[in-house]
């Protein structure tokens, strides 16, 4: 698919407004992980907006494709794309993991139920979406329509939990599965490279029998062009390794892994705000 320019211009509005309600969020909370939840705004922004079979005005419809966060800390991105997309009241945004609140620090059925999972424990999701898309193929067959979508941290790479489900999916081969990695290089204590190394990565994949896409993961382009080839290959799950910046779009807190667990306090977060107001997009009144 060839998004023209004015596709391309809608979603990267949309992935601005979402940045800024991020920002937003945890300068209210005053925690949170700041610096994956901004390098995936493209990514939730083009499944959202253009990607994803769903429906706001039926969340539970039974034939919606199923979105699964495994790094469930990045969830002020999914929170701010829910809300951007309809399915929460932007004010409930505010509410980010104050007690009692929808919004968890990381994303729960108990609290939220319109999430496909709860998740925090990182390594768990993989397996979720893998048993996911094979209780949907004993229910529809081989035939099943909807798509399972797993995301995950490179970070969680680390966990032999991933790896068992890795060679599961390998096993099975449920087409409908893609894995999107968020290929940022960096995690709470450092660079990955550093803590645990992970290349040759795609080529890990590939020995567990799954088709793998390397993409920019600002790309609106190469996102829609990586699902649209994992949707037209039939006899194993695609992984897309989607190489991002953490903190994209201030760059004060761009490639610094010190911004994976902390939030802005306010002075900074104005100071983000005001850099991603410059891009365009929704114009704030704060």
């Amino acid at each position: 698919m060839i998004l023209t320019d004015e596709k391309t211009k809608y979603l990267e509005e949309k992935a601005k407004d979402i940045r800024r309600d991020i920002i937003e969020m945890l300068v209210e909370a005053k925690s949170g992980h700041t610096a994956g939840a901004l390098g995936m705004a493209d990514i939730f922004t083009a499944l959202y907006f253009g990607i994803l079979n769903h429906d706001v005005k039926k969340p539970d419809w039974t034939d919606r494709d199923r979105l699964v966060l495994s790094n469930g800390h990045i969830c002020p991105v999914l929170y701010a794309t829910l809300a951007e997309a309809g399915y929460l009241e932007k004010k409930e945004l505010m509410t980010l993991r104050k007690y009692g609140s929808l919004l968890q620090g990381h994303p729960h059925r108990e609290f939220l139920p319109i999430v496909e999972n709860s998740s925090g424990p990182l390594g768990e999701g993989l397996s979720q979406a893998v048993g996911m898309a094979l209780a949907d193929r004993i229910d529809n067959g081989h035939n099943a329509q909807k798509f399972f979508y797993c995301l995950m941290s490179d970070g969680e790479l680390e966990e032999g939990s991933t790896w068992e489900a890795v060679m599961l999916a390998g096993k099975v081969k449920p087409h409908n599965l893609i894995a999107i990695i968020d290929r940022n290089n960096i995690q709470i204590d450092g660079h990955t490279e550093d803590v645990m190394p992970l290349e040759p990565l795609a080529d890990k994949w590939r020995a567990f029998n799954w088709h793998v896409l390397e993409i920019d993961g600002h790309s609106f382009q190469e996102i829609y062009d990586a699902v649209g080839q994992a949707k037209s290959v039939f006899n194993r799950p695609t992984v897309i390794i989607a190489h991002t910046t953490p903190g994209k779009g201030v760059l004060e807190f761009e490639g610094h892994y010190e911004w994976h667990g902390k939030a802005p306090n306010r002075e900074e977060g104005e100071k983000a705000l005001k850099e991603l107001r410059t891009l365009g997009g929704r114009i704030k009144n704060d």
